[in-house]
């Protein structure tokens, strides 16, 4: 009677139940040139994958989180420090219909896992994952299976700063949009300070990048959303939130501009309602992703009482 099968070949099985497979084995990376740490390196410590190119992340519990939502590991690395934290991903990659191969599985020293981190204290863990392919039916509808809520859509404008673009996704998961839309010239929600601020959430959440603004208005018109431009308190047409009584019940999608640009005009033209948020004459603003997030709150207040 054959043993029970332990959890490194149960991972690399890939799914496949059953069936005797021969691993390579993997030897441990030595050199800094070495063709794997190049691709962690520039993952890891980039501005966002180009089209086709694997997401970079770092931390057990994040590449975890992934794992466990079918996202499709490329390469792990682990260093010496990370070796703690190996068993408890194979074991999510074994209930995964993915898995990670074994030959996939990577080990370094901590010295060289040190210089391909993004991080200045490396957990010694590391994930290269495919892309997921969103599309735009998918911003609409949400994350897994089809969701009884109407479409509820994030569009940045803009957005440079990383942690706010993260931390607008990760508002934009808990409060229930169905996706988030990062145009032309906002930092990238999979770059690896975003994917840090939004606590996995970039990776779950529907996301569409680098989209022209013209486009989107297009698409997000001829799929009859109701367009929100979330402006300064200054704007002379603006609409205070607490006087939306029933507007972000119904489709809509929620555009929030750069940090200090705000919105450009072609949204604020296209715009169906212009929206600020009521707060002390003291202040004049606030930063995108405590404004989105603020946003969010009400669109889902007023959809959970609908």
């Amino acid at each position: 009677m054959a043993g029970r099968m332990t959890t490194t070949e149960r991972a690399g099985q890939s799914g496949e139940q059953g069936r005797s497979v021969n691993f390579p084995q993997q030897e441990n990376i030595a050199s800094r040139d070495n063709k794997w740490l190049k691709k962690f390196r520039a993952a890891l410590r980039g501005t966002g994958p180009e089209q086709g190119e694997a997401i970079g992340v770092e931390g057990p519990k994040l590449i975890e989180d992934a794992v466990r939502w079918g996202l499709v590991v490329e390469a792990l690395l682990v260093s010496d420090t990370g070796e703690r934290e190996l068993d408890q991903i194979l074991r999510a990659a074994a209930h995964s219909e993915a898995g990670i191969p074994r030959s996939r599985v990577l080990r370094t020293t901590d010295k060289l896992f040190a210089s391909v981190a993004g991080t200045e204290t490396p957990q010694g863990v590391a994930a290269l994952f495919h892309q997921p392919a969103w599309d735009f039916e998918a911003s609409l509808r949400g994350p897994g299976p089809m969701r009884e809520t109407e479409p509820l859509v994030v569009v940045l404008v803009g957005v440079q700063d990383p942690g706010n673009v993260g931390t607008i996704v990760r508002s934009a998961e808990a409060f229930g949009a169905t996706g988030v839309v990062a145009t032309r010239g906002t930092a990238d929600p999979w770059s690896p300070k975003a994917l840090r601020a939004s606590a996995g959430s970039a990776l779950r959440l529907p996301v569409l990048r680098g989209m022209a603004v013209a486009v989107l208005l297009a698409q997000l018109k001829m799929a009859r959303l109701k367009l929100f431009a979330a402006g300064a308190r200054s704007h002379a047409a603006a609409t205070e939130l607490h006087d939306l009584s029933a507007s972000l019940r119904d489709p809509a999608a929620i555009f929030i501009g750069g940090e200090g640009a705000g919105l450009p005009q072609e949204v604020l033209h296209a715009a169906d309602a212009t929206i600020s948020i009521p707060m002390s004459e003291a202040v004049d603003s606030l930063n995108a992703g405590v404004a989105a997030s603020v946003v969010l709150f009400e669109a889902a207040r007023q959809r959970k009482a609908k």
